[in-house]
């Protein structure tokens, strides 16, 4: 198989890792926030698999004939769009915001090979945020940032993150990141697994 993965994202390679799926790492030179900003007023699952396809387009210039797959995640909570937390303070406003609702994490994965989409997918899954005291978000932060420094959520569900939640609604997958399920059916389907 000649996958490149479109991100340096942990979660995501220890996916693909876990999955028995070799792949090599090369992150796309994407200006997240810019891309965002042009895409404007569109709704979060729609920018992350816009993101995700363009992830994958971008490094699939530079790899002609290997197979590209980019992937993105994007949380909204209460209508309002989070990215990933610029400081530590930042960190706990997105946490003070979160107390109590629901968080939308979508995450999307594109494939693409010699400049052209192949297929994507978008997900969806809810998590219902427990209310958070200060003495939590405080002791939360002392323990993962700055880790969670580069996760939109402020969390890693694999870590001290699934304090955070009540009740998670989605697949596991999707919460940490990519939509693992179809993105293996898509390399069976292109003949790129075995079936």
């Amino acid at each position: 198989m000649s996958l490149v993965l479109a991100s340096q994202s942990g979660s995501r390679k220890a996916m693909l890792e876990a999955a028995g799926v070799p792949f090599e790492a090369v992150p796309a030179a994407i200006d997240e926030r810019a891309f965002e900003a042009e895409l404007d007023g569109a709704a979060p699952a729609a920018i992350a698999l816009a993101l995700a396809r363009a992830k994958a387009l971008d490094v699939s210039a530079a790899y002609p004939g290997r197979l590209i797959l980019g992937s993105d995640s994007l949380v909204s909570v209460a209508g309002r769009r989070f990215d990933k937390p610029a400081s530590r303070e930042d960190a706990a406003e997105h946490l003070r915001f979160f107390s109590g609702q629901v968080m939308e994490l979508h995450s999307a994965a594109a494939l693409a090979r010699d400049d052209t989409v192949l297929w994507d997918h978008a997900a969806l899954a809810s998590l219902k945020v427990r209310a958070l005291s200060e003495r939590f978000i405080t002791s939360y932060l002392g323990h993962e940032w700055p880790m969670v420094g580069t996760c939109v959520g402020v969390f890693r569900i694999e870590a001290r993150g699934v304090q955070l939640f009540e009740s998670i609604a989605g697949d596991h997958f999707t919460v940490l990141g990519m939509p693992l399920l179809p993105v293996l059916g898509a390399l069976r389907d292109l003949g790129e697994l075995a079936s």
